[in-house]
């Protein structure tokens, strides 16, 4: 079986090269062939993996472009969010799958590979399964868990606490949790101290995207990107 040729679609350039540092070693089953950190897909791919760290979700105009890409087989997005609404929100909006981010990289090579062949769409590793820590991200070698790095990421983009509640699909409480578990690790008092601290360690994207509002039903797409 040939390899499954995949474009990484994420705004961190460390984060990309994490999911890439993960799938080193199964180079002969799936293929990293684009890493799409300022521009859009540009070579035929198999799959398009979004990765949703600090960014936008996908059931959001972001994956209805990747989608729409004829360069692009399937999109499939990578996510902690599992709550099957949304999951269900997001195959409606265009993927053709959705993993985990939960799953350790062997499980992640054969979600691929299986969305890939037209099989199994949604991959969450179920109950049974023990979550990995996988991948990179700013903020690691600090001792902050992805979770508190995407928040603190998002606090560094300059949103409310609300906006990183609708974004990340936690509760207002987890996210004020997540923020005084952060500012622990990184010595900060306050949330301008925390945004100087995410500037000067590597918080800010690499790639800026441009978000316009969505489009009503059956209106016209705006979304656009930088």
């Amino acid at each position: 079986m040939n390899s499954v040729r995949v474009a990484l679609v994420n705004d961190y350039e460390v984060v990309a090269r994490g999911v890439v540092g993960m799938l080193r070693s199964y180079q002969n089953r799936v293929r990293v062939v684009e890493l799409d950190l300022n521009k859009q897909v540009s070579e035929y791919v198999d799959v398009a993996l979004y990765d949703t760290f600090a960014a936008t979700q996908g059931d959001r105009a972001v994956v209805r472009d990747l989608a729409a890409n004829p360069l692009v087989v399937v999109v499939v997005v990578y996510s902690w969010i599992l709550d099957p609404a949304h999951i269900e929100a997001v195959l409606a909006n265009g993927a053709g799958g959705y993993i985990s981010k939960g799953l350790s990289a062997s499980m992640l090579v054969a979600a691929l590979e299986a969305i890939h062949a037209g099989g199994e769409r949604i991959h969450t590793g179920g109950s049974g399964t023990s979550m990995a820590v996988v991948g990179d991200w700013p903020g690691r070698e600090e001792g902050l868990t992805e979770r508190e790095a995407e928040v603190l990421a998002l606090i560094t983009q300059g949103l409310s606490n609300a906006e990183i509640a609708e974004r990340t699909h936690l509760s207002i409480n987890s996210i004020k949790t997540y923020i005084r578990t952060c500012y622990r690790s990184i010595g900060a008092n306050s949330r301008t101290n925390a945004v100087l601290w995410g500037i000067e360690h590597g918080f800010r994207p690499d790639r800026i995207r441009i978000e316009h509002p969505e489009p009503a039903p059956g209106g016209v797409k705006v979304a656009a990107r930088a």
